[in-house]
């Protein structure tokens, strides 16, 4: 008896080995699956796909990016109907067999500075140095076509870059690639984690700049960091406690930043636009664009969320978006980052999001996903 337990027992354990659902893009499922699909605006991100066709050359997007380049305006029916007609949605699962992960937020926020350095404009938002190599080992082995190595030339080594600690604290590395200089390295430090936004400088103008390069060092939260240190409590963090905290320990500052080694680098772009440029190279649409690990969901692909807001409600947030973006801290499976665009309300938006949710990635009838090139 005890044996035959033991057998049943073993058999189980088998068997739900073998049932857990691997990691990555699932198969189809009905679109009754998707809340409140039938209720989304879809025509709201038809201008934003096509933008996205423009930079899918990969055949197995050719010809539905054919149609819908072919098809006109349309409005949210039609729009609806396209993508029931000519995509499949799939769930996307975790490590573990989950269908839920975290959904973050972001936004394009507003800075103080001035083309010239001075008492009050004192921290600088660096251009890419010309010293800084990236080697692209993706051209040589495929299999890390997604990896590009940072570093700088030491003799005839490659070594890591400079990382956010030797950076603030010698402005003498990156001597001469400065674009402009801003009033707070809080709010320079919270533009690297953005990774785009907007200055008003001194005369009253507006200009724009946007993520160009990274130094190769991996991204850290300082909120989890605070959390470990005891500083704030895990469920308290926001972009605004964390702002809130710098701010009122100001000799622990720059402490407190060298723990996220990473260091972005930026240019000018061009203030008019609809909105920044994300990963994918297109302008991102306010409540519609993603960013996303790009090792798990196609750039360019659709993305149905359903996840809720962050307020007392906790209202449903169920509608289709698009991943044009990525981002230092998005990675895993179920990951977005929903960018809010620009004001007050998206940086409140952003700054509170830290939701869990699901997607389902909406590809193209038959698409091939161990044959998924890079975009």
């Amino acid at each position: 008896m005890v044996k035959s337990l033991s057998i049943l027992v073993s058999c189980a354990l088998m068997l739900s080995a073998c049932t857990t659902r691997p990691p990555g893009i699932g198969d189809p499922v009905e679109w009754s699956s998707l809340q409140n699909w039938a209720a989304d605006n879809q025509g709201d991100v038809w201008d934003g796909f096509l933008k996205s066709c423009q930079k899918l050359g990969h055949q197995q997007w050719r010809e539905v990016c054919h149609l819908a380049e072919n098809s006109g305006d349309l409005s949210d029916a039609e729009a609806r109907e396209f993508f029931e007609s000519n995509f499949e949605a799939r769930p996307v699962y975790a490590e573990d067999g989950e269908t839920r992960g975290l959904i973050t937020g972001y936004y394009e926020p507003l800075l103080a500075g001035s083309w010239e350095r001075s008492e009050e404009f004192r921290y600088p938002l660096y251009g890419v140095p010309k010293d800084l190599l990236i080697v692209d080992l993706g051209r040589v082995y495929p299999q890390l076509k997604n990896l590009r190595l940072r570093g700088k030339l030491v003799g005839n080594r490659v070594v890591p870059y400079y990382d956010r600690a030797q950076l603030d604290d010698d402005q003498d590395l990156l001597q001469g690639t400065e674009i402009l200089w801003v009033n707070s390295l809080v709010d320079v430090f919270f533009l690297h984690v953005q990774g785009s936004g907007r200055i008003r400088l001194t005369d009253g103008s507006t200009v724009a700049v946007g993520y160009a390069g990274q130094n190769g060092h991996p991204y850290q939260s300082i909120g989890k960091v605070l959390a470990e240190m005891g500083e704030l409590e895990k469920e308290e963090v926001t972009l605004f406690t964390i702002k809130d905290w710098l701010k009122s320990n100001p000799n622990r500052l720059n402490e407190v930043l060298a723990k996220n080694p990473s260091y972005i680098f930026f240019e000018l772009r061009n203030a008019e636009a609809d909105g920044p440029v994300g990963a994918l190279n297109v302008a991102l649409t306010p409540r519609r664009s993603i960013a996303v690990d790009r090792n798990v969901i196609p750039l360019g692909a659709p993305v149905w969320l359903q996840t809720t807001l962050p307020n007392e409600q906790q209202s449903p947030l169920n509608q289709l978006m698009l991943a044009q973006d990525t981002g230092g801290a998005i990675k895993g499976h179920v990951r977005a980052d929903v960018f809010w665009g620009r004001g007050d309300e998206a940086e409140k938006m952003a700054g509170l999001m830290k939701q869990q949710g699901r997607l389902f990635v909406l590809l193209p009838k038959g698409y091939s996903i161990d044959k998924k090139q890079p975009q």
